[in-house]
This record gives structure tokens, C-alpha cells and sequence, in this order.
């Protein structure tokens, strides 16, 4: 028999094409008959020469730098896997429990709808680096919740105690009584800094009423911090000043209204985030200000940044007044590709991705795009995302948590009548 091994070029070709729809079972494969079990990372080539994914997890470049993949398809196949190997990928991030912290670094996080944004994560990797300087004498990060929140994640987010305040006085729009409830928090545990997202959503006004009542001078649109003996509490900030046209350097004082992407957030750790309670009841408080209600806002004059459900179109829908239909009985906020954008489509501020905006969205549905790597990027924060679309081997979706291949404007036609029918079914039943 001879000894030379024969090569499949065809196999070859599709373990080198990440777009072909058979490239994730012959990845496999391979890996397989390396004796691995999973996908392979490095195969022979027809030429001899050791062929490498770059786009595998962890990839090192020719330069010895480790390949940084921002566009989320990573994350999603590795969380399409399965419960248990997500689980198992959990287990293996380092434990970090502070059982006697030398101090408390406390963060006010925004946490729209009720969960931890892009910014609030920022926003704890920030007081990590403040907590975790001292390896001898560590620090903890208390994260303090207003109202019911998912508190699912909080540990993976570096929270090593969580106080939640409850209450029909700090519910909706109530500055003065959350400063009240801050206040408490600070004569009782006393933390050695306050971090307050530099935001429009009320991190910012909250921020500095705090820092009015406790007499301190905030910094504000923080975007760096570094050691510095020779401040007070041994940290120097750098913030934004002028109308962001210039960088301000002063000491860190105890009161810190972060911008986004003041810090990586934590991703290699998981901690407590161990439940901490006052030792006394919120005090009674006459408030001036009247929280009326949510009033109800029209989905199209949501800006993409703060939208909680978006409907994106792409460069495969065909039937726009469809589109726009499905959008406004869906209740959804329209956003778009750049392919559809520089066809006039659509306006410009509905542009998503890195050349446009940067979503975090609850509920991203994805219409007739392709996913572009720039597009990709722009909706990594993304909680959930929805992809339609004919190419079942397209990269959107691989990002995707879940997919329907198929003629986009039979979908959105079928999903608008059945919303228009259970909401015809409701209001009879009532």
C-alpha cells in the first residue's frame, strides 16, 4: 500500500471558507482527526506548509499578538453550543470571593430595562481597577440597585456586594429619593469612592446631587483613571472638558461620573455579588417631585442608542412599505445597513454599526442583511439577536440566536398578521 497520503482539495477549500454553509462540520472533522474533538485550529495544506484559522478563538498572529474578535460571532457560536458548554465555559473563569474588604468602591449603575448596559459594564470594570490595585489589601465593588432588577450576570459583571433598595417612593423618576437612600448608604458603609454612569438616562443628574449633598466636587466625563501617589486618595482622573474639545487632568475625588469605555469591563473573573442590607428602613421623605407615569412615545422618534426593540433593514428587503408596517405595528424602532443608507433608503441617523451607531437593543431583528463585519460590531452588545434572510450561510446568521431563512417580506407579512390577530383576539376577549 502506498504510503503517500492523499488530500481532499474540496474539504480543504471549505475548512478555509467561513462563509460556505459546510465549513462549521469539516472544522470539526478535522479537529476530530487530530484527535482533539473539536474544531481544528491548524491543518496541513496541499503545499506542506501548517494552515491556521485566524478566526478561531484565541488565534495568535505572525506577530504574536492574539486575535481580538469584536464582531460577536465568536460569542454566539460559542453560546450556541449548549447550556452545559456554556456552563462549563463559565466555571473555567477564575473565582474571586473578598470575604474582608479593606474598602468599598460603590457604583449607581443605569441599568435600563432593568438590566446592566454596555456603559454600566464599562462602568464596573472602572471600579475594579480601583478595588483591585492593592493586591494586599483588596477592595469590593458594591453595586447599588434601585427597584427590581434581573440581577442575573451580576457576578460575571465584578460585583462583589449588591444592596438592593426597594420601595414605592424610589420608583420611576424620584431623584430626591434616591439621594436620600444614597445617603444613608454612604453614613453606613462609607465607601471610599462613588462611580455614576456620565449619562443622559440619570446616572449624571443623580451624580451630582450626591456629590452636592456630600459636599464633594465631582469629576465629570471621566474616561481615564491612573496611580498617583501624590493625590489624596492615591488615583489621578482624566476627563472631558470644553465641550470634549480638551482633556482635564485633576485628582480622583470620591464622586466619578464615568463616560462609556472608561475601562474594559470584567470578562476573566467571576465574583459574589453577595446581597447586603441597611441596617435601618429608608427615613419617610416629603418629596416635591411627582413621578405622573410613563407616557407613551412613538418607536420612530426613539434614537438607536437608546432603543430597547429594533427592526433593521437590509440590502435584501425588496418591500418597504412592508417594512415600515411590520416596524409600527411591532412597536419597533427602524434602523438599517450602510448598503441601504447610501441607497436612500433610509435617513443616515439610522445607520447601524461602526460607521454609525452602536446599539444595545434587547431584541435586534435583523432583515435581508448579510452582516458585514462593520455591522457586526455594532451590535455585539446586543442581548438577543433575530436574523431573516435567504443565505443560510451568511455571517449575520452565525451571530444570530435565531434564525428564518426565507423571502423577508413573506415573513414580515405573516408576523403583522398574526400581531394584528392575538391583538383582535384580546380586545374581544376583554
Amino acid at each position: 500500500m502506498s504510503e503517500i497520503v492523499r488530500r481532499d482539495p474540496r474539504r480543504e477549500w471549505i475548512a478555509r471558507n467561513r462563509l460556505h454553509p459546510e465549513h462549521e462540520r469539516v472544522l470539526a472533522e478535522l479537529g476530530q482527526s487530530t484527535g482533539h474533538g473539536m474544531a481544528a485550529t491548524e491543518w496541513m495544506g496541499p503545499n506542506g506548509v501548517i494552515r491556521k484559522n485566524p478566526h478561531a478563538v484565541g488565534f495568535i498572529g505572525p506577530n504574536g499578538i492574539k486575535r481580538i474578535d469584536r464582531s460577536g460571532v465568536q460569542q454566539a457560536a460559542a453560546a450556541g453550543r449548549g447550556a452545559s458548554a456554556g456552563s462549563k465555559a463559565a466555571d473555567e473563569r477564575r473565582q474571586v470571593i473578598i470575604e474582608a474588604p479593606d474598602f468599598l468602591v460603590a457604583v449607581v449603575p443605569d441599568l435600563p430595562g432593568g438590566r446592566l448596559s454596555s456603559h454600566d459594564r464599562d462602568l464596573l470594570g472602572l471600579a475594579r481597577q480601583l478595588a483591585d490595585a492593592d493586591g494586599e489589601r483588596p477592595g469590593a465593588v458594591l453595586a447599588v440597585v434601585f427597584g427590581q432588577a434581573d440581577v442575573e450576570g451580576y457576578g460575571e459583571a465584578g460585583i462583589d456586594r449588591l444592596l438592593v433598595l426597594e420601595g414605592d417612593d424610589i420608583d420611576g423618576y424620584a431623584p430626591e429619593a434616591r439621594l436620600a437612600a444614597l445617603t444613608a448608604v454612604d453614613g453606613e458603609f462609607a465607601p471610599r469612592h462613588w462611580l455614576l454612569p456620565d449619562s443622559k438616562l440619570g446616572g449624571a443628574d443623580l451624580g451630582r446631587r450626591l456629590a452636592a449633598r456630600l459636599g464633594e466636587r465631582p469629576a465629570a466625563g471621566v474616561w481615564q483613571v491612573e496611580r498617583d501617589a501624590t493625590c489624596a486618595l492615591g488615583w489621578r482622573c482624566t476627563g472631558r472638558g470644553a465641550a470634549g474639545t480638551s482633556d482635564i487632568q485633576r485628582a480622583l475625588p470620591r464622586v466619578v461620573l464615568a463616560l462609556a469605555e472608561c475601562a474594559e469591563p470584567v470578562s476573566e473573573t467571576r465574583h459574589a455579588a453577595r446581597p447586603l442590607a441597611l441596617s435601618q428602613p429608608l427615613p419617610p421623605l416629603l418629596g416635591r417631585i411627582e413621578d405622573l407615569g410613563q407616557v407613551a412615545v412613538d418607536p420612530a422618534g426613539v434614537a438607536l442608542s437608546e432603543a430597547e426593540f429594533i427592526l433593521s433593514a437590509g440590502n435584501g428587503v425588496k418591500d418597504w412599505d412592508g417594512f415600515h408596517q411590520a416596524a409600527e405595528v411591532l412597536g419597533a424602532t427602524e434602523g438599517a445597513s450602510r448598503v441601504a443608507v447610501d441607497d436612500g433608503f433610509m435617513p443616515r441617523h439610522r445607520q447601524v454599526g461602526a460607521t454609525g451607531t452602536w446599539v444595545t437593543a434587547r431584541v435586534y431583528v435583523a432583515v435581508g442583511i448579510s452582516g458585514a463585519i462593520q455591522h457586526l460590531q455594532g451590535i455585539q452588545s446586543c442581548d438577543k439577536v433575530v436574523a431573516i434572510n435567504l443565505d443560510p450561510g451568511c455571517d449575520m446568521i452565525k451571530r444570530a440566536d435565531l434564525a428564518v431563512i426565507g423571502d423577508s417580506a413573506s415573513i414580515l407579512a405573516a408576523l403583522v398578521e398574526m400581531v394584528q390577530r392575538q391583538r383582535e383576539e384580546k380586545r374581544d376577549a376583554a
